[in-house]
């Protein structure tokens, strides 16, 4: 068995022992969308998030409200690339 570090450790709701381990890391984007012509939040409240590891591989997820408060997470299998994002004042790359 290996022997690792208490502070990688954790508890799921059994109460049995875990490790967490490190699948990548990266950046992350996390963007809503506005009516173009209001300017308004659209969809009450969706929202996307795309993760770049440090190899440049993404994943898009689309993050949909649940009544409760939390997130549904459903991965996008749009593969766009080159994505542009508004940042209140100009077209930003990711």
């Amino acid at each position: 068995m290996v022997n690792y570090p208490e502070s990688v450790l954790t508890r799921n709701k059994k109460g049995e022992l875990e490790v967490r381990n490190l699948l990548s890391k990266g950046r992350f984007v996390k963007y809503n969308y506005l009516n173009p012509e209001t300017g308004e939040v659209v969809e009450k409240g969706k929202m996307s998030i795309i993760l770049r590891d440090d190899k440049g591989q993404e994943e898009h997820y689309f993050l949909i409200p649940l009544k409760d408060g939390r997130y549904l997470a459903l991965e996008s299998k749009d593969e766009k690339k080159d994505r542009k994002f508004w940042d209140g004042k100009k077209a930003v790359d990711f």
